[in-house]
């Protein structure tokens, strides 16, 4: 019988997350892709350590890698140097590059909050009476601030990005594994982000979540749109989600969560026959 292949599936079961329970989400993902997989779990730290002794590294739940930068651009360079095969592939060109993006996309003409990180762009937002304050490198809402027009002045350019505060309906998310559509869920409140309903996406709703996938040129890998509905209908970007998205498989039905880890598991396969890198 030829040998499974093996995946180090890197997650951090015990970082706790607001209205989110990472290590259920982990734990049972790993146990259904065992049925395809030899499967060995690790905290993030360890991985760099470990993946040699992998065919694959599948960096789920690891947690803001704010928390030790240094350690994760260690372990990208060493993946990258030699050849490791790390999904979702390190190309990404959304959150798991940093918040860049948003500035591009806002400069580019995407639908997306409008996004400036130099005082001098400032006259490029909306008005609005409190905008938002992020830190470049900032995940899991960490570092998040509002101001009034009067604080922008105040503010250290360079390392923060700038939007306006939207006033938006409601919050939705459109999971994909690859290219491939998977699921929906919105949050019916906005004070309440992470209580989640399934939600039906338009044909229009789905062409805009694509143009985000397309934009990022992933081949593979779990990807999450997060977007928000304004007053006036329109979808606009929040964030691209593409380092380790929290999937909320708790909130979907049990076909749906079968449909995705069938997914997952095809993509992985696929992945694995690509060559290694290096």
């Amino acid at each position: 019988m030829p040998a499974r292949p093996s995946v180090l599936f890197v997650t951090d079961l015990a970082y706790q997350a607001r209205g989110r329970r990472y290590c259920d989400e982990d734990i049972r993902l790993s146990a259904r892709l065992r049925a395809d997989f030899d499967i060995a779990l690790s905290h993030p730290l360890d991985a760099a350590a470990l993946m040699d002794g992998f065919d694959a590294v599948v960096v789920r739940n690891s947690g803001p890698v704010l928390h030790y930068q240094e350690r994760y651009e260690a372990f990208r360079a060493e993946a990258a140097a030699r050849g490791t095969r790390v999904y979702n592939p390190l190309s990404g060109r959304g959150d798991m590059a940093g918040k860049q993006y948003l500035l591009d996309l806002t400069s580019a003409g995407f639908p997306v909050i409008p996004t400036v990180d130099r005082a001098e762009d400032l006259g490029r937002l909306p008005a609005s009476a409190r905008y938002a304050v992020k830190p470049k490198a900032g995940a899991d809402s960490i570092g998040l601030t509002f101001v009034t027009p009067d604080g922008l002045s105040g503010l250290a350019y360079g390392d923060i990005l700038v939007q306006p505060r939207i006033d938006f309906r409601y919050e939705v998310s459109f999971y994909f594994v690859d290219d491939a559509f998977q699921y929906a869920l919105h949050a019916p409140d906005p004070d309440r982000r992470w209580v989640l309903e399934p939600y039906r996406p338009t044909e229009a709703d789905l062409g805009f979540a694509r143009r985000f996938i397309d934009w990022n040129t992933l081949d593979h890998g779990i990807q999450r749109v997060d977007a928000c509905r304004t007053p006036e209908g329109d979808l606009l970007l929040v964030e691209l989600e593409d380092l380790n998205p929290y999937l909320s498989l708790d909130r979907v039905a049990e076909p749906a969560r079968e449909a995705f880890a069938t997914a997952l598991t095809a993509s992985l396969h696929r992945f694995l026959d690509t060559p290694r890198r290096g």
